[in-house]
């Protein structure tokens, strides 16, 4: 590995950094995009079979809770990682960090694979199952906690916003990936009870395909992927105190309070988009077949993949504050106005369904075609990954539990308003997050 920085190291030309440049952003795309797909795994692949773990008489109710662990674990491991990731590549450098947390989630999605059922060794199926989807989830946050920043340090000062939209519109790309590869697992293998080829090992297969991709993507850091010259650069300049120390000093602690506030708004109102209403709103209260409910889902995803990047293009042309600020008080406004409309389409041709869920998700999901550009912008390059990778994360733990706040509303309004209300909330919150911080389009790297 040090030969090959060596090597990279001599290329000065400008076809030299053009090429580093477009292998740190691909780098960036692709983690984005295997991480995407591993968060998805058992929202999309083991949600039907999730009884091959637990034991066949159980409560609904229980299982419910057992069954929302798996995803809550990986999204507590992803701070834990963002930290040590983050330290890491602060220290030793973006590169490195990528490969050994990639090379980590993917050893991690390919035990999960291997995993026996309780018939075969009880409930501890299910609690190695945890246990390996919260490591993973370690893993998944320091993927991105390093590769992103490695990818803005390369990207040029004018194309910082379209290469931020671009790198989380693999986001979308890796849900419409994860739905195709499952609705031909479930045409190839019947899944009929927890004796079915599916329950048995029909689930496993797309566990072993996000384990190869991770395994390629490891590859492709340690053969094509340079280290941050920026980061080079400073590291000569010396670090005198841990990365982490440093974050939480001064303007900094402020700034990373600052995105966190930001990102704790942005996370709620995503999370209505990407989690209620797909499970929710769509399947329960307007009933959409399951044929129904993945065509209106790839439609709208394969519109966001677009979105994301003209909301990053938007974010360069007119500022990321501002562009914050407009599209927080449009959420509040209109966003609220189309889900409300939404939730009351009980019976609603499909046709106009379909209109109405992209429309509410292009305008909800905006902010985050500019939020990974921002944050890398929000901190110097020695705190970056770190600050990043926590500003990122750590702000989603609160918003995870959306499912709580709603029943609160509820009682306070009504179980159909409560989802408006608390999108209504979630826009307040990070519009005044996204005011409280500076302007970032012409900061220098």
């Amino acid at each position: 590995m040090a030969a090959h920085e060596q090597a990279v190291g001599t290329v000065t030309s400008h076809d030299g950094i053009e090429v580093k440049r477009r292998t740190a952003i691909k780098g960036a795309f692709f983690t984005e995009f295997v991480d995407m797909f591993d968060i998805y795994l058992p929202v999309v692949v083991l949600t039907p079979v999730l009884g091959y773990f637990q034991p066949a008489e159980i409560e609904p109710g229980l299982a419910a809770i057992l069954n929302s662990f798996i995803f809550i674990t990986t999204l507590l491991g992803r701070p834990v990682g963002a930290l040590i990731f983050g330290r890491m590549a602060d220290r030793i450098g973006r590169r490195k960090s990528s490969i050994i947390s990639v090379v980590g989630f993917g050893i991690f999605t390919l035990l999960i694979a291997l995993l026996p059922s309780y018939q075969t060794i009880g409930i501890s199926s299910y609690l190695l199952l945890l246990l390996l989807r919260f490591l993973d989830g370690v893993c998944l946050g320091g993927g991105y906690t390093a590769s992103h920043p490695l990818a803005m340090e390369y990207s040029r000062k004018d194309q910082r916003g379209f290469v931020g939209g671009l790198i989380i519109a693999a986001f979308p790309a890796a849900y419409v990936a994860i739905s195709l590869v499952a609705l031909v697992m479930f045409a190839l293998v019947p899944l009929d009870g927890m004796d079915s080829p599916y329950a048995v090992w029909g689930w496993r297969i797309p566990f072993i395909i996000g384990a190869a991709l991770a395994g390629w993507l490891a590859y492709y850091y340690w053969k094509k992927v340079s280290e941050s010259e920026v980061w080079q650069v400073k590291t000569k300049e010396g670090i005198k105190k841990p990365a982490a120390a440093r974050l939480f000093r001064g303007s900094n602690v402020r700034k990373l309070a600052q995105v966190l506030l930001m990102m704790t708004g942005f996370w709620t109102t995503q999370n209505i988009i990407t989690i209620y209403m797909p499970s929710a709103l769509l399947a329960q209260t307007l009933k959409l077949s399951k044929f129904e409910l993945t065509t209106t889902l790839i439609i709208t995803y394969c519109i966001l993949f677009f979105s994301y990047i003209g909301a990053g293009i938007l974010g360069q042309k007119i500022g990321r504050r501002r562009a914050f600020i407009i599209l927080g008080v449009l959420i509040a406004t209109a966003g609220v106005g189309l889900l409300y409309t939404l939730a009351n389409s009980a019976g609603a041709p499909l046709p106009q369904i379909i209109l109405l869920v992209c429309m509410l998700a292009v305008l909800v999901t905006a902010p985050w075609g500019v939020i990974i550009t921002y944050i890398n912008e929000r901190f110097a390059t020695e705190v970056r990954a770190t600050g990043f990778g926590i500003g990122f994360s750590l702000s989603v733990v609160l918003p995870s539990f959306y499912a709580v706040y709603l029943g609160w509303l509820g009682n306070l309004v009504s179980p159909q308003a409560a989802p408006a209300v608390l999108l209504f909330i979630g826009a307040v919150i990070a519009t005044i997050g996204a005011a409280m911080g500076e302007e970032t389009r012409d900061v220098d790297f």
